[in-house]
């Protein structure tokens, strides 16, 4: 089958062009923005990519496609999607293909919430792997213990990061009603993208819908310190039932001291109360914070109801590599180091921040924030900005975010609460400019964003070098 895929390099989408291609299919696709790393690991792939969407591509092609996937980027209006409807060519989702497709007939491990969804399910992708399950999975970012996003797999499990946001055009179901899995991990629950739900109770709607799907074989393991969580359960649950938590539930967890005497990253997994795993970092996997721990905690509880026993499952963890950009150390120079993450939601900015304080201690961090997710531009959040950066010792923010993508407010006030701590700039050469003229030896410097943020790392690492070598001049 010749499947066609319109908005095919955002990584959920490419993750499916990779798996149909494994699957046999000529897979091809286009997209706004055609540009590495996306490009250049589906081109490797053998999938013909095509910048732009004229209609004009569809007579491109030796064969017309059997089937068009469409991504939920593309809405009404786009050329070539108004040319598939104007022709009558056959058009399905990306979720719904998968799960029709691919996912039918498998134990499917989803994990949901609104943080932590793409480190869990990479976590417990990986502790399959290790215990030679050897899975199929897709996971919305690239796990560092794999060499790509998506995989179809050989054995009968497969793990996908099982995300909320509407699935199509046509389609304003979450993605994750598909997926049909047998075994559920609910994460947690926030309010976020406030462009397409109106509050947390729409969302909590959607939670309950996903519930509704799991067979009475199948399991819900559940964050018992998320209220919006059990208002979901409240509403009915037909399954098994686990919870997890820090102090509480049917699983839960207690830190294990460092060499200095201090709670450290490593934890003792407690099952109803019964130590029976400890999970020990690798000293460079670049996994810290409590919410890391709950997300581990969570994937030792799946990987169990597969038959996984939890001291299996931190021994895979032992040698878990993390996921590019969560906490992803990009450089050092001049004895400063500079971050990349992902987090864009006030929580998430949060919690990023607390687990590099518990690395680094009393040493300054540098915040670099970019608003740039739906939700962020929208202003939805911008009142939780400070306290989410209570934590960092100074605060750079970027909000020169440009066309029908540019903040609706004044980012600038929403940082006020900050004071001599928080800047706000809308040049992206001052900001770095800024950054690296504040930076001493021993700083880190967290940049934060779910976008590229126009390569900031790079360019923060290469002025860093540049005054090196001024200085070195000097002496």
């Amino acid at each position: 089958m010749h499947i066609h895929i319109l908005g095919i390099c955002g990584t959920f989408m490419g993750g499916i062009a990779a798996i149909a291609r494994q699957a046999g299919h000529q897979v091809t696709g286009c997209d706004a923005n055609v540009y590495p790393p996306m490009s250049t690991q589906l081109e490797a792939q053998g999938i013909e990519l095509i910048e732009g969407y004229s209609p004009d591509q569809l007579q491109q092609f030796k064969s017309k496609p059997d089937l068009f996937l469409i991504g939920n980027v593309v809405s009404r209006g786009n050329p070539l999607l108004e040319e598939i409807l104007n022709q009558g060519l056959p058009y399905t989702s990306g979720p719904q293909w998968l799960g029709e497709h691919v996912l039918r007939g498998q134990h499917v491990m989803a994990v949901a919430g609104t943080h932590g969804k793409t480190t869990t399910t990479a976590m417990l992708t990986w502790i399959l792997e290790f215990n030679q399950q050897s899975p199929g999975y897709l996971i919305g970012g690239v796990p560092l213990n794999f060499t790509v996003s998506a995989r179809l797999g050989k054995g009968a499990y497969f793990v996908i990061e099982a995300d909320e946001y509407d699935t199509a055009f046509f389609d304003k179901r979450s993605k994750f009603v598909h997926y049909r899995p047998h075994t559920a991990i609910l994460n947690n629950l926030e309010f976020d993208h406030a462009d397409i739900f109106p509050d947390i109770t729409a969302i909590e709607a959607q939670f309950h819908h996903l519930v509704r799907t799991i067979p009475q074989k199948g399991l819900v393991i559940t964050n018992s310190m998320e209220q919006s969580l059990e208002r979901v359960i409240e509403r009915g649950c037909w399954s098994p039932l686990e919870r997890f938590g820090e102090k509480i539930g049917d699983w839960s967890m207690v830190d294990l001291l460092n060499a200095e005497g201090k709670p450290g990253a490593d934890f003792a997994v407690l099952q109803r109360g019964q130590k029976c795993a400890e999970v020990h970092w690798a000293s460079n996997s670049g996994v810290m914070g409590k919410h890391n721990q709950m997300n581990a905690l969570a994937a030792i509880a799946a990987a169990n109801h597969i038959g996984i026993h939890p001291e299996d499952a931190a021994k895979a963890l032992a040698e878990f590599k993390n996921v590019k950009r969560r906490l992803e150390l990009i450089g050092i120079k001049n004895h400063i180091h500079v971050y990349d993450d992902f987090a864009h939601h006030p929580t998430a900015i949060a919690t990023t921040l607390d687990g590099l304080r518990k690395r680094v201690g009393n040493e300054r961090i540098l915040a670099v924030l970019e608003p740039r997710s739906n939700t962020m531009k929208l202003g939805v959040m911008k009142s939780q900005l400070p306290e989410s950066l209570h934590a960092a010792d100074l605060v750079f923010a970027y909000g020169a975010i440009s066309g029908k993508d540019a903040l609706g407010w004044d980012l600038q006030e929403a940082i006020a609460p900050l004071a001599e701590r928080g800047k706000s700039f809308q040049d992206l050469g001052r900001l770095v400019e800024s950054i690296c003229t504040s930076a001493k030896p021993g700083d880190h410097i967290l940049v934060m964003s779910n976008g590229g943020f126009g390569g900031v790392h790079q360019k923060i690492l290469q002025r860093l070098s540049e005054v090196e070598i001024r200085n070195s001049k000097k002496e």
